[in-house]
């Protein structure tokens, strides 16, 4: 299987505030959600993604985001398995992207 692309941070931190319009996935729990998300993510838990396929765009580059970054790796292993590959998995998850405020 080829390896699911990554991304930094602090790469994607750089990409929105260029301005780019970028399509993200946010697959933790409704309580972890509730601390705070990136800004223009959309929220679909992991456990809901296999019933959700449909709103995942085929068309974009999708990033994935959860708490560290295992859960969203998982969940990036999972669609490229049923042949979604538009994905990236957002390396570190909330943690580094709050540590780097």
């Amino acid at each position: 299987m080829k390896s699911i692309p990554q991304i930094e941070p602090s790469e994607l931190k750089r990409r929105l505030q260029n301005g780019e319009d970028i399509y993200m996935i946010d697959v933790r729990e409704d309580d972890e959600v509730a601390q705070g998300m990136v800004a223009g993510a959309k929220h679909i838990p992991m456990g809901d993604i296999p019933s959700r396929l449909d709103e995942i765009p085929r068309d974009t580059e999708v990033i994935f985001i959860c708490r560290s970054g295992g859960r969203s790796q998982h969940v990036c292993e999972f669609l490229s398995h049923q042949g979604i590959h538009n994905i990236v998995n957002m390396n570190g998850g909330m943690l580094q992207w709050n540590s780097e405020e």
